[in-house]
């Protein structure tokens, strides 16, 4: 039996997808299965809060992980002492940050390479530590796992790491049979969801829909806020109060609800390592207006329907002609059901076990 320790620090509760993506692929994962035995590390919030999806013992580590410096500092230097301590095989560091050198080797999740690709999506001091952060836990991975082919091109691009070293493993949406319940959607709704960083490009959103006639003008639902949320003034310059709803950070059940009874879900963004997201709409038949991303073309295929990320008045008249069209929601709302159940959260634990039992094999 192989013992790995599973970083967790980064786990708080309040952090999207990253979250959902470990509690996702670790419920599925049976205690002992494949000869692994699993120990999660988590930061001090996770550790007071619900594991019960965790397949293993759960140490506190006693760090915070809504403490940036704290997080640095034990994600640098406290998860190889503790896998040490712990008599780890295996290290899973599973949200882009690892031990900057470890005597045990490490499997590294890397989601994405924003702070690389575009550093001016992030604050500039922030970004700089990120990029050293991530550099030098990659280049001290055994292996590295990610979720796209566009993420494993700027991977092997911007960290110089041999694509032999990294294993694509794709994300997935809700379980369709988890919840065949089906609500009636709200005709003139729309559903936005994400955090408020500058790539996800809601101020774009927010001018195509002032651009769409008052009479015709759906209801906008903006989720992913945290305290005062920056899209307020945007809203008020626009004068779109009456149309726009501002909803802070979401328990899962309401976000479900949302993405069933929404007319469309809109992702205008700018970048992603995957966008999860558009997968979560597509699998509980909620259709979708994304960004015409390569990255976005790999998730959604032909479902989703694609528009510029820099033209608002083209996003503008996409929203109101598939609004119009009932039956183009419907045939959209189909085909992004079929491209959904082509993911699945299985298959994302089979390939991460996959990729630690590979790494242990290369000790």
């Amino acid at each position: 039996m192989s013992r790995v320790l599973v970083d967790l620090l980064f786990f708080t509760g309040r952090k999207g997808g990253m979250e959902s993506y470990v509690r996702e692929v670790y419920s599925r994962i049976e205690p002992g299965a494949d000869g692994l035995e699993f120990i999660g590390l988590a930061s001090r919030e996770l550790a007071a809060g619900d594991t019960g999806w965790f397949p293993g013992e759960i140490v506190d580590s006693g760090i915070s992980g809504e403490n940036r410096i704290a997080w640095a500092r034990g994600e640098l230097f406290g998860v190889a002492r503790f896998a040490r301590r712990l008599r780890a095989d295996l290290i899973h560091c599973p949200a882009n940050l690892g031990p900057a050198w470890s005597p045990v080797p490490v499997v590294l999740t890397v989601h994405d390479l924003l702070p690389f690709r575009h550093p001016e999506y992030v604050p500039g001091a922030y970004s700089r530590v990120l990029r050293t952060m991530i550099r030098l836990a990659a280049r001290g991975a055994q292996r590295i796992l990610t979720v796209s082919a566009a993420s494993r091109s700027d991977i092997v691009r911007y960290l110089r790491i041999p694509a032999s070293r990294v294993d694509v493993v794709p994300l997935a949406g809700q379980d369709q049979e988890a919840n065949p319940t089906q609500l009636p959607r709200l005709p003139r709704q729309l559903l936005a969801v994400g955090n408020r960083m500058p790539h996800k490009n809601f101020p774009l959103l927010l001018e195509a829909l002032a651009l769409i006639p008052e009479g015709a003008r759906p209801h906008l639902v903006v989720t992913g806020s945290h305290g005062d949320d920056p899209l307020a003034p945007v809203v008020a310059r626009l004068g779109l109060e009456p149309w726009v709803s501002l909803r802070g950070w979401l328990h899962p059940d309401e976000l479900d609800r949302l993405y069933a009874e929404s007319s469309l879900i809109v992702f205008p963004t700018l970048f992603e390592g995957f966008g999860l997201p558009v997968l979560e709409a597509m699998s509980r038949g909620c259709p979708v207006v994304c960004a015409d991303l390569p990255v976005l073309h790999e998730v959604a295929g032909d479902a989703a329907v694609y528009v510029s990320p820099h033209d608002a008045a083209a996003l503008a008249a996409t929203i109101s002609e598939l609004l119009d069209d009932p039956a183009e929601l419907a045939r959209r709302s189909g085909l992004g059901r079929d491209r959904a159940s082509t993911f699945s959260w299985a298959t994302t634990a089979q390939g991460t076990v996959a990729s630690l039992q590979r790494a242990l094999a290369e000790r």
